[in-house]
């Protein structure tokens, strides 16, 4: 059958041809013989009750110098694509929370699958996801006052803040038992007591890795990527220096996705990534996991092909 497939993605013009995951889904939907067409957050809108977009046809190709062709724009009802997926980055801002209303609007008023469901976009912010498995997280404190901030640092000496929207490692911050700068830092992460964050027991085996597990459609992919902090960093993400080597799951981390798996496939999250630190959950992303390509790469993996054949099954009547 024909079908297609919608992507809502930053401008395509400045993802990394190496990196990014978005880029394989959509090489795996074009192999299959899927249309593709592309537009950005700002491309959505509504009139007189119907999500329209202005969307281009695309495709794409494996050529680094050359990897996309985008045609002419046009303005159509959101509702005449079969899928789309929503890959726009964080931050996690008032307009990626409009574009999770329009997609919902979208998808009731026909039979458009939304990857991932917009209304658990909305829900599950990916650092507060994590405690709805508290047998599976570090102690972790959620606040904006001062007051238990300081206390969750007196008990645990050596802890983690961090602001609940980051992404990439951003405003992380590691605070040892001296507690040098900890009123500054909080008054910052804070911006003085008007915003929550999150507070986590500092976890040493960071130095082996913060190694992101991807599902598809609630079942754990057999690898995840370690990615390995540079030499006096305590974060592993990527985007700010990390290394990033592929491993198998251990039988914990086997058990943790085993653990967040049903949750994720009975709220219509087709597609997540766990972040795993030793043996403790830290995160579930849900917006726009990445790390398809490294796997790939290094396993002869097609995690991407992987999603559309799930999506192909969802379609069919």
């Amino acid at each position: 059958m024909t079908v297609k497939v919608g992507i809502v993605m930053d401008p395509i013009e400045s993802i990394s041809f190496k990196k990014d995951s978005s880029l394989a889904m959509l090489w795996a939907a074009q192999r299959k013989g899927w249309e593709l067409w592309y537009m950005e957050q700002k491309d959505l809108y509504l009139r007189d009750g119907k999500v329209l977009a202005k969307m281009a046809p695309l495709s794409v190709d494996m050529n680094p110098d050359n990897f996309f062709e985008r045609g002419e724009y046009q303005v159509e009802e959101l509702s005449s694509l079969d899928v789309v997926l929503m890959r726009k980055d964080p931050p996690f801002d008032n307009e990626f929370i409009y574009t999770t209303h329009l997609l919902e609007i979208a998808a009731a008023e026909g039979n458009t699958l939304m990857v991932n469901r917009p209304q658990a976009l909305r829900d599950y912010n990916e650092k507060i996801f994590a405690t709805h498995f508290p047998e599976c997280c570090p102690p972790v404190l959620v606040t904006r006052r001062d007051d238990l901030l300081r206390d969750f640092h007196a008990e645990y000496k050596d802890v983690i803040f961090k602001p609940l929207d980051g992404m990439g490692g951003t405003s992380i911050f590691r605070i040892q038992e001296e507690g040098v700068n900890l009123g500054v830092i909080i008054e910052t992460l804070t911006k003085f007591g008007t915003e929550t964050i999150m507070a986590q027991k500092y976890l040493p085996e960071i130095v082996d890795g913060d190694k992101r597990i991807l599902l598809v459609n609630g079942e754990a992919v057999p690898y995840g990527l370690s990615r390995i902090p540079t030499n006096g960093e305590t974060r592993g993400n990527l985007a700010v220096g990390g290394r990033g080597e592929g491993r198998p799951l251990t039988d914990r981390e086997k058990w943790i996705a085993e653990q967040v798996g049903p949750t994720l496939k009975a709220q219509g999250i087709l597609f997540a990534g766990l972040d795993v630190i030793g043996d403790y959950l830290t995160e579930v992303n849900v917006t726009s996991p990445t790390c398809i390509r490294e796997l790939d790469d290094q396993f002869g993996l097609d995690i991407g092909m992987d999603l559309m054949n799930v999506i192909e099954a969802k379609l069919k009547p």
